[in-house]
């Protein structure tokens, strides 16, 4: 795998054993570029596999960054390739779950990957518009396989937007600006 643009253009990345399903080269670069410029924003990497998204928004000039990641095996990968970022990345190894609701953090941008089996979408677009780890007006992004539908709102979360590629999907969701978290 490698990172797509940035100041870290073109560098390869290890994959981690285990379990992986990595976002697409053109998939990741294509949600960069609507994201746009990342400098001055805070990014979370939920369910992170080998760090690849979280580098690519470090990349694109995002600070802080967090990657969050529960699989024991990716660990060592995944320090190694975290230390070319340009800035720190911080790494949390837990379930996604139990960082979402005890993170102190908030983020401009949550980007959520789970695994396609995983069963529990519509929970973490809520918990992200419950919590305050996604700020007001932020945005959070989940990966997931085409069969499975997510409504335009879930909770204060609204989609704005959604792309498909090939058997995949992203979807956009906007924390509502006026929710008081």
């Amino acid at each position: 795998m490698r990172i797509t643009g940035g100041t870290l253009t073109g560098r390869k990345i290890r994959c981690p054993g285990g379990t992986i399903r990595p976002a697409m080269d053109r998939m990741r670069e294509s949600l960069f570029a609507i994201l746009g410029d990342l400098a001055g924003k805070s990014f979370l990497d939920l369910f992170s596999g080998s760090g690849i998204c979280a580098l690519e928004a470090s990349s694109r000039g995002a600070d802080p960054v967090f990657l969050v990641e529960k699989d024991p095996i990716k660990v060592d990968v995944i320090l190694s390739n975290v230390a070319m970022a340009p800035n720190r990345i911080e790494c949390k190894f837990q379930p996604v779950e139990l960082f979402m609701k005890r993170a102190k953090t908030s983020f401009d941008i949550i980007y959520m990957d789970p695994p396609f089996p995983y069963k529990f979408h519509r929970e973490l677009i809520a918990t992200a518009g419950s919590k305050p780890v996604l700020k007001n007006g932020g945005l959070a992004i989940i990966h997931r396989p085409r069969e499975l539908e997510l409504p335009d709102k879930i909770g204060i979360m609204t989609r704005t937007d959604q792309r498909v590629y090939g058997r995949s999907v992203v979807d956009f969701y906007t924390k509502d600006e006026n929710c008081g978290n």
